[in-house]
Parts: C-alpha cells; sequence; structure tokens
C-alpha cells in the first residue's frame, strides 16, 4: 500500500466473476469495479470454494514463482486426487491488481479443477454452484469511511508473500453479486452393473494374458 488521502470506494461496488475454458480444468476470472477511485488501497477477493471445485497448490505455487498470479489457501494443504465426496470447502483469497484501463477496476484469474463426483440418477452431470466473492479492501492511511466499510470478520494476509495478520474491511452494503456455474460429467447410476461388470472381466482378462505371458516365457528355478 501507497499512504495516499483515498475515499473509501464503497458505492456501487460491482463484483463479476466468470469461468474461462471448458472441460475440468477451467480459469476463475474475477472483476470488481469499485464506486470511486481506489489508488493507494489493496483489493483482495475471498471466495469459498465447495467441495466441487479446487486449486492445486503446486500449480498455484509455479504461478507465484513466475507473478502470474497472487493468491492464498486457506487450508494450504489440499488433497487434489480427492473425489467430491470426500473433500471440503477451501477459502481462496486471490489478490486483484489494477485495470489500466479503468482506474476503478480490479481483477485477477486463477486456475480452478473440477472433481469428479459419484454416478447419479437421471442426469449426466453434476452443478457445483460458486458462490460470488467478498470484496476486501485494505488502505495504509486508515481513512475508510466508517458508513461505508466495516472491519472484515477473519484476518486475512496482506499479501501473498506476507502471511502476518492485516486488517482488511468489507463493505457494509449489498455489492452486485453473481453466481456462476459449473457443470460436471458423471455416470449414470443405472449403468453400475454393467460398469462393474465389465471392469472385473478387464481384469480377469487382463490377469490371465499376463499370467499366461509369464508361464511361458518365464523362467522359474
Amino acid at each position: 500500500c501507497v499512504t495516499l488521502d483515498v475515499q473509501a470506494a464503497c458505492r456501487d461496488t460491482t463484483v463479476t466473476q466468470e469461468l474461462l475454458k471448458e472441460g475440468f480444468h477451467r480459469d476463475l476470472l474475477v472483476q470488481v469495479e469499485l464506486g470511486e477511485d481506489a489508488g493507494g488501497c489493496a483489493v483482495t477477493a475471498r471466495t469459498r470454494l465447495p467441495p466441487g471445485i479446487y486449486v492445486d497448490p503446486y500449480e498455484l505455487a509455479t504461478l507465484q514463482l513466475h507473478n502470474l498470479t497472487k493468491a492464498v489457501l486457506i487450508p494450504d494443504v489440499v488433497d487434489v486426487e480427492a473425489p467430491e465426496y470426500l473433500a471440503r470447502d477451501i477459502v481462496l483469497l486471490l489478490f486483484l491488481e489494477p485495470d489500466a484501463r479503468c482506474p476503478r477496476c480490479f481483477q485477477a484469474a486463477v486456475p480452478v479443477h473440477a472433481r469428479y463426483h459419484r454416478p447419479a440418477e437421471g442426469t449426466r452431470e453434476a452443478l457445483v454452484v460458486l458462490e460470488s466473492p467478498e470484496v476486501l479492501l485494505c488502505c495504509c492511511h486508515g481513512h475508510l469511511s466508517a458508513e461505508c466499510w466495516e472491519p472484515a470478520e477473519v484476518d486475512t494476509p496482506c499479501s501473498s508473500e506476507n502471511t502476518g495478520p492485516c486488517q482488511w474491511h468489507s463493505t457494509k452494503h449489498k455489492p452486485a453479486y453473481e453466481e456462476s456455474m459449473l457443470r460436471v460429467p458423471v455416470g449414470l447410476r443405472e449403468h453400475s452393473s454393467l460398469v462393474c461388470a465389465l471392469t472385473l472381466l478387464t481384469t480377469g482378462l487382463c490377469s490371465g494374458l499376463i499370467l499366461a505371458a509369464a508361464c511361458k516365457y518365464g523362467h522359474f528355478s
């Protein structure tokens, strides 16, 4: 932060998010437009990712190493192999960068991935609802209007490099929120018997071929 006499940018705040690309591997783009110029303030988007979607911490570390994005995961240990029904929520703190085309606009993107779901009944897709993030603002001058901003309920890091506590503020009014919906392909529950039978048959056939090859070409003492 830079110490500047900046007014609180709390009026007419809009938050939009978009899931880019297709398939299980997407990019989450978050864009925020504040009501007034917020030069000198740091802006972050705090969002809760449901169990059906996650951020790969190893991929995130690589991106941050090349200064391509700035984010913090809570908790920072994520089981990337767990299916949706064994996973838990993740809190994503995405630090937004100013948009050079708009003095009141901030944006950032981070890769997200869908998890495998249980087979469904009567539908070939599961829906993952991604709620709009909460906008948090930190201004070094500390002159945020009490009428517009209030201290955030939880302390979050000042940046992705500094994990120490920092007092952020959130808007008191209700910004224009948008939910995003991710459609994940799933199997049909009525096909479970067929899938199990084919899997067992394939496993038995492959095991038999391996055993036959071992008996024919193997050297046993």
